[in-house]
This record gives structure tokens, sequence and C-alpha cells, in this order.
């Protein structure tokens, strides 16, 4: 496995969107071996998720894990996953507002609105199909990445800009909920 280089904000690759990866190059040894490098740079950057743009490939893949991470040491628990081709649809109006942070934006961390529940389709890393609901932070993290997906940052979905911070600051004089 390899550690992936990870675009930062302004590089032209975080605003493309991801291309859909054909059903039967799933299981590919490329595709396989892409998955395991993403992997490996989440984990080596303490990220809880990882969108393909965000190491230079412009796929439809994403991964995610939540498992005592110290950038988020106070959030559930969510088992590695693999995300291709995901859609996303809310369940309902209900948004909440939390910090968030970017392995492609180091060091910056600002309050974004998400939808609380989401209902999640695509397929995993087997080819098989996925379809499940996820909630609260889980949801949070899925939704972080399908923005990626689409080109997007966290920053855009920000509405308000004066909670934009260094996490060094928000240690010090903010409370993360």
């Amino acid at each position: 496995m390899s550690i992936l280089k990870v675009a930062r904000l302004g590089h032209p690759v975080l605003r493309q969107g991801a291309e859909a990866i054909p059903p039967e190059q799933i299981v590919s040894q490329q595709l396989q071996k892409l998955i395991d490098d993403m992997i490996e740079t989440m984990t080596e950057y303490d990220g809880v998720g990882l969108a393909a743009v965000q190491v230079h490939e412009c796929k439809q893949v994403a991964v995610l894990e939540v498992q005592d991470n110290p950038r988020y040491p106070k959030k559930t628990r969510v088992p590695l996953s693999v995300l291709i081709n995901p859609s996303i649809a809310p369940l309902s109006d209900e948004k909440e507002e939390d910090w968030e942070g970017c392995l492609s934006i180091p060091d910056l961390r600002g309050r974004v609105p998400r939808h609380k529940s989401i209902r999640v389709q695509g397929w995993d890393r087997d080819g098989k199909e996925l379809n499940f609901v996820a909630s609260d932070f889980h949801a949070r993290v899925i939704q972080h990445e399908w923005d990626h997906l689409n080109g997007k940052v966290f920053l855009d979905r920000m509405q308000d800009l004066s909670t934009l911070t260094y996490l060094q600051e928000l240690a010090r004089y903010w409370v993360e909920r």
C-alpha cells in the first residue's frame, strides 16, 4: 500500500466532478489498489473520510471510518466503509450545524449545516449493492465525501464564514460540540 498525495484547496481536481465507475471495473485490481491506498492515506492523516478526487483520481469512490480518531475523539464509531458511485437522499428537512474539517483544507474548521439522516445507495468494494440509512456524524461524513465527488468542499456549504477558524484557535477559544 502507498500513502497518496492529498490535493489541497486551489487544485482544480477538487472542483471537478468524479466519473462513475462501470460495475465490471469495481473488482479490478487497479481499483482495489486505489481503495487500499486511499484507506492507508486516510489513516495516515487521521482522516475520517477521503474521496478519490482528493488523491487526484476523478472516480466516484470514497472511504470512511471513525475509530478512536484524535481529530474527532467524541464521535460515534463508524466501521470502515467503501462507497462506490454513491447517491444520497435526505430523509427529512432536519439539519444540524456542526464543526467540519478536511484533509484538503488542513488546519481549518468551520460550522456546516448537514442533513441529520440520509439514505445512501451505491456499491461496496466487492460490487455488492448498498442501501442504508446514515444518521448524525455518520451522515455528515458521507455528505462531506459526496460533496467532494461533486466538486464541492465544506466551505461551499458554510452559511456563516465567521465560524471559519484555525484548529489551534478552535481548541483554545471555541467549544466543540
